[in-house]
């Protein structure tokens, strides 16, 4: 369907790829993947035609429709949710209206028998065959289902996309690539800023429309999920491997050591032959065998070991201090935004060392209920008690955005660091990968995951005991979020997670809070539980809804 042939991307001397070849077949679904700067992106853009390579070439068959949904972007103000979204048939509309004027034309022309007149019917004829090959009969109610799907509620669909935020609008986007029922999606972090709920609905979509699909992602349980096929970017080469993500992990490594191995017997056979030239090389009668070794070792193709990714955050909470053996309680716990409400008579108890989890669709209250935790909004009713000596560590759901841009990497850290911590800055800075000149670049050059990572340090300069973090995981890669989960298990506090990464979460988390109907419902079972549980509740409802049909 798609045919990328040997392309290659370089910068300056330094080739981020160089001669790949593959093919997107009808159906693929196939996941990314590589280490950060590898140019998985950068691949993506030059699918879409988003940019050009070096060399090499991508071919598209003229009725194939690509659509690509990049990890940044901003939805238009000035429509609603609903007119922004329909803007997938902008193109049809706009067909529909210059047939509307050529058919206007026609009635007003008397010139029948003139050429231009029969090119009148031609353009018409032609456009009319093209339009009413789609079908928009139903484009309202997709634009509502998809919109809903991916967790909109009814009433905001005629709000104005100013009032969303950067996640929402990459739902309309989102919805907005989905309607135009592309041949290919190519998908960059899509499940950053998407709920569980969301996640699923998107999941199930991107299993059924039997399109092809490319993704890129952090999100190990959605893309095992998805795909069927994995192409690894590693050294400037790609590796295609006809398996989900988990088994592409034990594929690569069972080819990094055949590679191993190949490359240490071809390294012992060199320094052999090496060895056997020194020798005999002023020896008349092994001339030409001396000769023949040496065109041998100059033709030689020196076999490479593809390279692992060794850089590793060194992450580890410092221990929290005693607190009380309740952390957190509330009892009849309601806020509301004027007649708006949020939650209604929340109670739950949260005791020492518990880990929990959050979650529930965005803007459910979340969010709100850690703000009101954290004593940034306190216009609630009913109680909420924080135990003795409650010293809490809070990351952000736009921590990293919050961070001066004009900054350098050594500067944010120093103006936070205690006076009697400032000698270890750099070493601080090194445990979370920046050292060298990475501490000199300035905020506004980091990627998304740089800028997490750099966010996630305050939480290390001054010893806790009640961790709260919100949505933590976007734009890490899979190794820095195991990393992290890991320290957070070690951890010997307690931890408030807001989180729509179920495999981050699987292990981590032994009870979970569901948001949602303007209630918090207390799940005493970890997110797997949980979310069988849901299904199971999910499947009951359709049946009773069956039912009453």
């Amino acid at each position: 369907m798609i045919s990328a042939d040997r392309l290659t991307v370089e910068f300056g001397e330094r080739a981020l790829f160089k001669d790949i070849s593959f093919q997107i077949n009808e159906k693929d679904r196939i996941a990314l993947m590589g280490k950060n700067g590898a140019g998985k992106s950068t691949l993506l853009k030059i699918l879409s035609g988003q940019r050009k390579a070096t060399r090499g070439h991508v071919s598209i068959p003229k009725d194939i429709v690509v659509a690509y949904l990049p990890q940044h972007l901003m939805t238009e103000d000035g429509r609603t949710v609903r007119e922004e979204a329909s803007q997938a048939f902008a193109h049809l509309f706009a067909m529909e209206k210059q047939i509307d004027e050529l058919n206007q034309q026609l009635t007003e022309r008397t010139d029948y028998d003139s050429s231009e007149y029969f090119k009148l019917i031609e353009d018409v004829s032609a456009l009319s065959e093209q339009f009413y090959s789609f079908d928009l009969t139903h484009f309202e109610a997709d634009v509502e289902k998809t919109l809903l799907g991916l967790g909109f509620k009814r009433e905001e669909l005629d709000s104005s996309t100013s009032e969303f935020s950067g996640g929402w609008r990459m739902r309309i986007e989102l919805a907005k690539m989905i309607l135009k029922n592309p041949d290919v999606l190519l998908l960059d972090e899509p499940t950053n800023h998407l709920d569980i709920d969301s996640i699923q609905w998107l999941e199930d979509f991107l299993i059924n429309n039997g399109k092809a699909v490319i993704v890129i992602s952090h999100d190990k349980t959605f893309i095992d999920r998805i795909t069927t096929r994995t192409i690894e970017v590693t050294m400037g080469r790609i590796y295609d491997y006809k398996v989900n993500y988990s088994q592409y992990l034990v594929l690569r490594q069972e080819r990094r050591v055949q590679q191993k191995k190949a490359y240490e017997e071809q390294q012992k056979m060199i320094a052999d032959t090496t060895e056997f030239i020194e020798r005999f090389k002023g020896t008349y009668s092994k001339t030409t065998v001396v000769q023949s070794r040496v065109k041998m070792l100059e033709k030689l193709e020196i076999i490479e070991v593809d390279e692992e990714d060794s850089s590793a955050l060194r992450l580890k909470f410092p221990p929290s201090p005693r607190s009380g053996s309740y952390p957190v309680i509330a009892d009849e716990l309601s806020k509301h935004y004027d007649t708006h409400e949020i939650f209604n008579n929340a109670g739950f108890t949260i005791q020492k060392g518990e880990k929990v989890a959050f979650v529930g669709r965005n803007g459910e209250g979340k969010s709100t209920l850690v703000k009101c935790i954290m004593g940034e909004i306190t216009d609630y009713t009913g109680d909420l008690t924080l135990g003795h000596n409650i010293q809490i560590g809070y990351f952000a759901q736009n921590q990293a955005s919050l961070l001066d841009e004009e900054l350098t990497v050594f500067q944010t850290v120093d103006e936070v660091t205690p006076a009697e911590s400032k000698s270890n800055t750099k070493h601080l800075l090194g445990a979370f990968m920046f050292s060298g000149d990475d501490i000199d670049k300035k905020i506004k050059v980091l990627s998304g995951g740089e800028r997490t990572r750099l966010a996630m340090i305050k939480l290390l300069l001054q010893p806790v005991n009640l961790l709260i973090l919100d949505e933590p995981t976007n734009h890490l890669d899979l190794k820095t979020k195991e990393i992290l989960k890991n320290a957070l298990q070690d951890f010997d506090g307690t931890v408030i997670l807001v989180s729509h990464d179920r495999d981050f979460l699987s292990g981590l988390v032994s009870k979970v809070y569901e948001f949602g109907n303007r209630k918090v419902t207390e799940h005493l079972e970890d997110i797997n539980g949980f979310l069988r549980n849901k299904a199971m509740e999910n499947l009951q409802e359709i049946e009773s809804q069956k039912n009453k049909k």
